[in-house]
């Protein structure tokens, strides 16, 4: 059976955003079509509490964003819920940076139990979570197919989005448009 991940559409990764990734909320329109073809979708959020270790003030890299509870976490309005079977929260250990949806969540176990054997993945962001999310589901051994119609990059450094689809092919996972 075939899974969606949908990995980190949320308010603070679109346009507005504490930590917003360039035209972020195109992805809603190509992500609900691939919800709707999809007999599991799971959703992802960073659920950070207020003193992540990311977080600039605590010496990390990012400013404070998807903090759990607020609005900046929530999923972006655009993505249609009724679509979404699970919604899983990373991101929670403070000294851990949580990128991948496998880190301290419940989604191996999920895909097992529902016989998955390929994960479609989009969301936000490419050179992070999407890259870090699909590299754990070929880890486990997960055929994986990035939708990169459904996804943007921070590009925090220029070819950060080229970089992350080099190495995702190079782990076997396919990238369509």
């Amino acid at each position: 059976m075939r899974a969606l991940i949908l990995v980190d559409v949320q308010n603070d990764f679109c346009p507005g955003g504490a930590l917003a990734v360039a035209d972020g909320d195109s992805v809603v329109d190509p992500i609900n079509r691939l919800a709707r073809a999809s007999p599991f979708v799971i959703a992802t959020r960073d659920w950070h509490p207020a003193d992540h270790g990311s977080f600039a003030d605590q010496g990390g890299p990012w400013p404070l964003h998807c903090v759990a509870g607020t609005r900046g976490a929530e999923l972006h309005p655009g993505i249609d819920r009724d679509l979404v079977d699970v919604v899983l929260d990373k991101g929670q250990a403070p000294d851990r940076e949580g990128y991948s949806g496998f880190e301290g969540t419940e989604l191996e176990r999920l895909l097992r139990e529902h016989d998955v054997d390929t994960v479609d993945v989009a969301g936000l962001a490419l050179d992070y979570c999407v890259k870090a999310t699909a590299l754990d589901a070929r880890r486990a051994g997960l055929n994986v197919v990035v939708h990169r119609g459904a996804t943007r990059a921070v590009e925090v450094e220029p070819g950060d989005a080229e970089h992350a689809l080099d190495e995702l092919r190079t782990a076997g996972v396919e990238v369509v448009d």
